[in-house]
């Protein structure tokens, strides 16, 4: 079975919404909070499957990010929160949630993805078309969605909160 690019990207989609249903009903305290034991918070899991996305689909194939340079320096494999996200910069956040995936639609039916610098991801595995970078970064945003529960969990057992 080959690449199907409108399911890939319906994938996107879905844990898109479900990352901005975490945006939507949790408090901005609560989405800036390092629990106990983690080096980063929910909003910097959101904001670093945006960066970790333009890098992995735009920059690897040598076109511009649809995101500005110094949203992927925040937010990059390596980083991380340097200060409490604002309201205004949450729903930048919300909406780049969005817009990217559209972005990566559009210029994919427009073909502008015609080469690829191969990378090879911390799991060992070497990315070396575009259709294999959209493929792996669903898997990447599973692991930061499978962190979100994790930080959100911390944050409701510290409330007492089961």
């Amino acid at each position: 079975m080959g690449f199907t690019f409108d399911y890939t990207l319906d994938i996107t989609r879905k844990n898109r919404e479900l990352l901005k249903g975490f945006l939507k009903t949790t408090t901005l305290q609560d989405l800036n909070k390092i629990p106990a034991g983690f080096n980063n918070n929910i909003i910097w899991n959101i904001a670093h499957v945006i960066a970790t996305q333009q890098i992995l689909v735009y920059k690897f194939s040598g076109n511009e990010t649809r995101v500005s340079q110094d949203f992927i320096e925040r937010y990059r494999k390596g980083t991380r929160p340097e200060q409490d996200i604002a309201q205004s910069n949450l729903i930048t956040i919300c909406e780049l949630l969005s817009t990217t995936i559209d972005c990566v639609a559009e210029d994919y039916k427009a073909g502008i993805f015609k080469d690829y610098n191969s990378y090879t991801v911390s799991t060992g595995s070497t990315l070396t078309t575009v259709e294999e970078a959209i493929t792996f970064n669903n898997f990447h945003e599973g692991i930061h969605f499978g962190s979100i529960l994790a930080l959100r969990r911390a944050i409701n057992l510290s409330k007492g909160i089961l």
